[in-house]
């Protein structure tokens, strides 16, 4: 069923995501991880905007304030499988004494709307219901099922949102195979102004892992040469120093040689580092894709000064490529040596999905109709989404929340970051293109 907006309905769909942002980021749904999170007052305003305009939905709390937010909108032709469309409601923390305005204020200013979940991941929460509330409004039906599932606990592993649902409510998510979420569509602009917009088609496996280093305990005062305190920093110096070897992927060679082409270069497949040049500040992020990394992220040795303690321990933060976990554990293991035991504590899949087929088809004439000089391009993202819990179903999920960003705008220190915003005018991009992939995939 095919659907072409009229000027008012445009407008209606730009000012209203700008405002569902502005009031989810009022909303201080904070997950501070161990279990520590409450998005009990975001579901409910999510569910009361659903049920304002007709689509019924479920609140599922799975732990004290834990709460996940489900509704299904029937499509036009239900013989074809179902998409989830899905976002998270939690947010990191945020000191407001580090910022420039209260990161809960949803302030705007400057041509931007600033707020904690600016960008992670209110701004793609907002674009959905702005879209699904006008369609209940006109009467309109997507050409295929779409489960909405706004989803708790995503900042902290999941483990009380789509981990949570994909064990004990599959059913939710039946008849879906493919699903879309946060962390791709965005424009990066090159330095001979060509706009390139990365599509995430794959995602960095997870591997968090305690590192125990055992010694003799003994007074302070004395030597001793069995000290677990100097093993473990041995070992941490070790693997934060390690200089890991770049490892093509895929999905990683046909980004940079769509950069190499943008750029009117000849692409040396053997040297892929060679193009973050062209990446600004997203360069951190798609470095850390031709590569396995670790880094040590935690430290805890001894209980008083004149007291060697018999144990040392560390976490670090370990990602591996698809297809390359073993190295990582293996080069691990050599660095660390044998006196340094090694507990896996959260381990997670890599993904990847070739860049083609109807559902890509449509990313790229949604982002075309909008801006006709872009290309779009997949990449593989550092970090995780939930579209990792939703393969567990066999479901193929890509990371599909568009905006155009200003070339001068470092959009990944965004995450996660001090003074968070998202640009007005990429909000409004975002929900149009969006709404042109929802009608078309």
């Amino acid at each position: 069923m095919s659907l072409t907006l009229t000027p008012a309905q445009v407008g209606e769909l730009e000012s209203e995501v700008v405002r569902i942002c502005q009031e989810l980021i009022r909303i201080p749904s904070v997950n501070y991880g161990e279990g520590k999170g409450d998005e009990r007052q975001v579901a409910m305003y999510v569910a009361d905007l659903l049920s304002e305009v007709g689509i019924k939905n479920e609140i599922i709390e799975t732990a004290s304030n834990r709460c996940n937010v489900i509704a299904r909108i029937e499509g036009s032709d239900r013989s074809r499988p179902g998409l989830v469309l899905h976002g998270h409601i939690d947010v990191v923390p945020a000191d407001a004494r580090d910022w420039s305005v209260d990161p809960f204020s949803g302030e705007i200013k400057d041509g931007a709307l600033w707020g904690r979940g600016a960008v992670d991941m209110k701004d793609m929460d907002a674009m959905i219901l702005a879209i699904v509330r006008l369609w209940a409004k006109i009467g309109y039906k997507p050409p295929r099922d779409i489960v909405l599932a706004f989803f708790a606990d995503e900042e902290a592993g999941s483990i009380y949102g789509s981990r949570w649902l994909v064990k004990n409510r599959p059913e939710i998510f039946s008849g879906c195979s493919e699903a879309v979420s946060e962390v791709g569509g965005y424009s990066l602009t090159l330095p001979n102004g060509k706009r390139l917009y990365l599509i995430e088609t794959a995602e960095k496996g997870i591997n968090w892992m305690k590192l125990t280093a055992r010694g003799t305990a003994s007074h302070g005062s004395m030597i001793t040469t069995d000290n677990a305190v100097v093993k473990l920093a041995d070992a941490v110096s070790a693997i934060g120093s390690y200089p890991w070897p770049e490892r093509p992927t895929k999905t990683a060679s046909i980004l940079m040689q769509r950069v190499a082409e943008a750029m009117g270069e000849t692409f040396d497949p053997k040297n892929l580092r060679k193009y973050l040049a062209y990446f600004g500040g997203m360069a951190k992020m798609i470095g850390a894709t031709l590569q396995n990394t670790a880094n040590p992220s935690m430290l805890e040795a001894g209980y008083k000064t004149n007291v060697v303690p018999q144990s040392a321990t560390a976490v670090v933060d370990g990602r591996f490529l698809p297809g390359m976990e073993s190295e990582l554990l293996e080069t691990i293991k050599s660095l660390v040596g044998k006196d340094v035991s090694i507990e896996v504590m959260t381990r997670d899949v890599a993904l990847e999905v070739d860049f083609q087929g109807p559902l890509v088809d449509a990313m790229c004439s949604a982002i075309q109709s909008e801006d006709p000089e872009g290309t779009p391009v997949p990449y593989l993202m550092s970090g995780g989404t939930d579209n990792k819990a939703l393969s567990d179903l066999g479901i193929t999920g890509y990371g599909f929340s568009p905006l155009k960003i200003p070339a001068d705008l470092d959009f990944m220190s965004l995450f996660h970051g001090v003074d968070e915003r998202v640009p007005i005018e990429g909000l409004h991009f975002g929900v149009r293109t969006l709404h042109h992939f929802l009608i078309n995939c």
